[in-house]
């Protein structure tokens, strides 16, 4: 249930960003602190892109991401990046273990596989909400009322409108 929660997040991100202008994408908000929907749409994509490219060794370090700025400039670079995560996401679980420096001190904990996936899903889903915030901004573009909505959230709704 994980993989096709996840696909369906980054699905809707992919139709979000296919109705933004290049400008509307890369331009400065405000309402972000300056940062842009492209910067928000990067962090996710490398958040992702961190652990998949960690899997093999089992050591992920979200600090030591790639930062590309193409994703962040470009839509179709950053919907195909967003396509690539969905094809290669599936891997069966293992442990992993994270390596962080905080406050000048290196710092390990033990994780897995699915966890991070399960934390790469509410990370999306976070700044989803933030760039919703930006999308209103955006004349002509339809975002659903879900997008950017934690799922437990949705479950929730669901149950009170019963």
């Amino acid at each position: 249930m994980l993989i096709p929660s996840i696909n369906n997040s980054l699905d809707e991100l992919i139709n979000l960003l296919n109705q933004l202008s290049e400008k509307e994408y890369s331009k400065s908000c405000f309402e972000l602190s300056g940062s842009s929907i492209g910067q928000h749409s990067r962090h996710i994509v490398e958040m992702f892109q961190c652990l998949i490219r960690n899997y093999d060794s089992g050591i992920v370090n979200y600090d030591k991401r790639e930062r590309n700025i193409m994703i962040q400039t470009n839509i179709g670079f950053a919907v195909q990046m967003i396509l690539d995560i969905e094809n290669s996401i599936s891997k069966e679980n293992k442990n992993i273990e994270l390596q962080q420096t905080i406050d000048g001190n290196e710092v390990n904990i033990q994780s897995n596989y699915h966890r991070e996936l399960l934390y790469n899903l509410e990370h999306c889903i976070h700044h989803q909400a933030l760039i919703k915030v930006a999308i209103l901004k955006c004349e002509n573009v339809a975002v659903d009322e879900n997008f950017g909505v934690a799922r437990s959230t949705i479950e929730y709704r669901k149950q009170c409108a019963q």
